[in-house]
């Protein structure tokens, strides 16, 4: 290498290194940052501005259009396609989790990359998401691309709140016709780390989140739209399928299908066809790996195009539903 190459490359880097800039650049004066500070705060108030915000959601989303349970990439890419063709929708994501997501933050065997087969795609091009499209499917780079990405826009939605490290442990029901019929209402929550502990406590109540189009007595109101519940809480676990294990012992007619053993060109479409409205027990909604135990499907594994489209084709139904 030339002295004169060596003198270039050192100039730029003496160049590159005085350019440097950042959202602090003009807070921060010296070099060592010893001029820094945070603007001062009470311990009180950081407790008050969480707890009223929270509280204030809680009474905000007591009775809720959209329930859905479960915010991994069914539960998440639904909420993210009825938030943005219904604003005038409240829309309540119960995640058991602290950190919502589900299994989407991997691909296969923990394993970065997400495989979705097309046309699964397009619904990437409108999160805005890249990939390498290698023909049949594409590949996003990392899954957690992917979930941070779905997760962001549904939050950003105003009509939206997330109610994560809460479980649901039961369903409000109605009755809803002369022959036994029965209407979901609502979900029974309590904190995930309370429902864990229930054998260890003597009694620890449950709170509720109530579907809309009912009276202050709680009897149908006919003139609004009866609100819905989504379940997207995946397979069977200390968790999943929650939803599913529950409707099986609420409609007599049905058993749990369990889930079949990997094939993923007969599980994807499957899971995306049998998404949807249960006819059991009216207003409950299935998708995603859910909807596979429930009915029996096969599980596809390491790609996730079935997870995304059968939450889109859920919202579809949803959105139908509300605009009848």
């Amino acid at each position: 290498m030339s002295q004169t190459t060596t003198n270039t490359a050192t100039a730029q880097l003496q160049l590159n290194a005085g350019t440097i800039h950042h959202s602090l650049s003009d807070v921060v004066k010296t070099e060592d940052w010893s001029d820094f500070e945070f603007t001062p705060i009470r311990e009180s108030t950081v407790s008050r501005a969480m707890t009223r915000r929270y509280f204030q959601d809680m009474d905000k989303f007591a009775v809720s259009d959209v329930v859905i349970i479960g915010a991994g990439s069914s539960g998440l890419s639904a909420a993210y396609v009825i938030a943005k063709n219904r604003p005038d929708l409240k829309i309540a994501i119960i995640e058991s989790n602290v950190a919502p997501g589900g299994g989407a933050w991997l691909g296969g065997q923990l394993f970065s990359a997400m495989i979705m087969r097309k046309p699964a795609h397009l619904f990437l091009n409108d999160l805005g998401i890249q990939y390498e499209d290698e023909g049949d499917y594409v590949v996003v780079k990392h899954a957690a691309l992917f979930t941070s990405t779905v997760l962001s826009k549904v939050l950003e939605f105003p009509n939206v709140k997330l109610f994560n490290a809460t479980a649901v442990e039961d369903l409000v029901t109605r009755p809803a016709g002369p022959n036994g019929e029965v209407s979901a209402a609502g979900v029974v929550t309590n904190w995930t780390l309370v429902a864990m502990a229930h054998d260890l406590q003597s009694c620890m109540d449950p709170n509720v989140i109530e579907l809309s189009g009912y009276k202050d007595d709680g009897t149908r109101d006919e003139s609004k739209k009866h609100g819905v519940i989504l379940s997207t809480t995946g397979h069977d676990g200390p968790f999943g399928a929650f939803t599913a294990k529950r409707i099986v012992t609420i409609d007599s007619k049905k058993n749990l299908g369990g889930m079949k053993g990997l094939d993923m060109n007969r599980a994807e479409a499957a899971v995306v066809k049998e998404s949807g409205a249960y006819d059991g027990v009216n207003s409950v909604y299935f998708a995603g790996m859910e909807s596979a135990t429930l009915h029996g499907l096969n599980r596809m594994g390491p790609t996730f195009g079935a997870m995304a489209v059968s939450g889109i084709k859920a919202a579809e139904e949803i959105l139908k539903h509300f605009a009848e």
